[in-house]
């Protein structure tokens, strides 16, 4: 089985505990969690969440041979409520989210992520509900395309794009990966070295449609009333955009809080509660070795930091 990115890293961030609580929050294929699950005892336990059916038919299997795992089918911004509803909050020992899209996603052509194979536009983590790519893109204004596209993708080239996509689905309807790929193509006028010239839009468009970074930022929030004292947040990122979010989170709440003005001037305690910071950061970001990039070039963008509950 294909090792997941920065598994060791992971393993080690975490510093798990045998009969501890943990949490994986994007299950994917579950290397992360049989790696979890290798270093708990028959006493610890592990709660998985994935968006993917495919992803939940593999933890249900996994789960049907180790009672040590449970398994919830849904975006991980639920979080803090299934915890309550598990018993766990402020309970939990560690939580991991490895963001982005999984290679098994990336590898059907059917799923849609892909600008290198042909297959119906999809993009949608959970193929069970909400609006496809290609039924956005049918519909959308010119100008809110590109404006995702410069938003969620950092294309600048947004407008020109979006442009070349209005006028292409007035002709008919755009409908396959490969259509895109090349109407995005012919309206990129330059791109990167050894990148694909849709490799921005196609992150974009699945960010959006997937709403990806508000709910990272929703995720993160609850993961401070989740996490039990001394719990870890371990969090892999793929790009620019995702790392800013868990970069800032974890910095503003390992400051303390600022006095209120009207209490500046009065002799308040550094140490009382209402200003101890929420979290410290362990280590300092992490990235994948030149061996495990070799071994899996898709691991070359990946970004681990870390932070513990205080």
């Amino acid at each position: 089985m294909h090792k997941p990115v920065l598994c060791d890293e992971v393993i080690e961030a975490l510093n798990i505990k045998p009969n501890g609580c943990y949490i994986d929050a994007t299950f994917g294929r579950g290397g992360h969690s049989r790696a979890i699950l290798a270093k708990l005892s028959a006493n610890g336990h592990l709660w998985v969440i994935d968006q993917d059916p495919s992803a939940i038919e593999v933890a249900n299997s996994l789960a049907a041979q180790d009672k040590r795992l449970t398994v919830c089918h849904a975006r991980f911004d639920v979080l803090q409520a299934y915890c309550v509803e598990q018993g766990i909050s402020g309970k939990v020992d560690g939580i991991l989210l490895d963001l982005g899209v999984s290679s098994p996603q990336l590898d059907d052509p059917s799923r849609g992520f892909s600008f290198m194979q042909a297959g119906p536009l999809d993009m949608r983590m959970d193929t069970s509900q909400g609006q496809s790519a290609g039924e956005w893109l049918a519909a959308a204004p010119e100008g809110e395309i590109a404006d995702v596209l410069y938003t969620y993708g950092e294309e600048r080239f947004s407008r020109r794009i979006a442009k070349a996509i209005v006028t292409a689905r007035a002709e008919a309807p755009i409908e396959t990966t490969d259509r895109l790929a090349e109407i995005i193509k012919k309206a990129n006028p330059a791109w990167e070295k050894h990148k694909h010239p849709a490799t921005r839009s196609f992150q974009a468009i699945r960010i959006y449609i997937n709403q990806e970074l508000t709910t990272l930022e929703d995720t993160l929030r609850q993961t401070l009333a989740v996490l039990a004292p001394g719990g870890r947040l371990a969090v892999i990122s793929f790009h620019s955009l995702e790392d800013r979010i868990v970069k800032q989170f974890i910095q503003h709440h390992a400051k303390p809080a600022p006095l209120p003005r009207v209490l500046r001037h009065l002799p308040i305690m550094e140490d009382q509660p209402a200003f101890i910071p929420d979290l410290k950061m362990i280590g300092r970001k992490l990235r994948p070795s030149d061996a495990e990039i070799d071994t899996n070039p898709r691991a070359r963008s990946a970004l681990l930091r870390v932070a513990e509950k205080i």
